[in-house]
Parts: C-alpha cells; sequence; structure tokens
C-alpha cells in the first residue's frame, strides 16, 4: 500500500505496512510465556481464529532467539570512544578597581 502526499517540494509517497500474523506473535512472545494467553492477545490484535494464531505460536516456538544483540564496529572490530575536553577559549573578565568595583569593605 502507498499513499501520495503532496508537499512543497512535490508529491511524496509514503509506504504502509499492515502489520503480519509473525508481529502479532512478537509482541505476544513479549508481554507473556503462557502459550494460552499469547493466542488471546493474537486474536484480539489480528483478528484470526484461535487455531490459527496457536499454529503461528507453534511455528515461531521453534525459532531461536538471540541472548543478546551486539553491534559491531568496520569489518567485525570493537569500536573506541574518546571524549576530550577542549578548554574554554573565552577571557575570564576580572573587575577593576577604576570600573566601579568596590571590593569588600
Amino acid at each position: 500500500m502507498s499513499e501520495v502526499w503532496n508537499t512543497k517540494d512535490g508529491p511524496r509517497r509514503v509506504r504502509r505496512d499492515p502489520p503480519t500474523l509473525e508481529d502479532a506473535v512478537l509482541a505476544a512472545r513479549g508481554l507473556t510465556d503462557d502459550v494460552d494467553s499469547q493466542v488471546e492477545i493474537i486474536t484480539s490484535l489480528m483478528r484470526v481464529s484461535a487455531e490459527a494464531a496457536r499454529t503461528a505460536v507453534r511455528k515461531m516456538a521453534h525459532r531461536k532467539e538471540p541472548d543478546h544483540v551486539t553491534i559491531a564496529g568496520r569489518g567485525g572490530a570493537s569500536r573506541a570512544v574518546v571524549v576530550e575536553r577542549r578548554p574554554s577559549r573565552r577571557v575570564a573578565m576580572t573587575p577593576t578597581a577604576g570600573a566601579g568595583y568596590r571590593g569588600r569593605e
């Protein structure tokens, strides 16, 4: 599906993909570990039969989920972040006696 918007730069198309049954299963798996609760969540989200939802849950249960996500740098090497503090270039203005500064009295 696509939708056309007229902008100041000309027409722009916006692609809209409706959610899939797989998306609903992943959402339900993120909310609960109970299969019956997952089926109930899926049927409320996608308006599919309970049997179709249960089949999708069983099919997705055999997929292996990664335990963690690693973001590697270029070439698989890890990246380092270096933070350096640069001194300010502003000149500190000190009050002088002739500029109306009285100091401590």
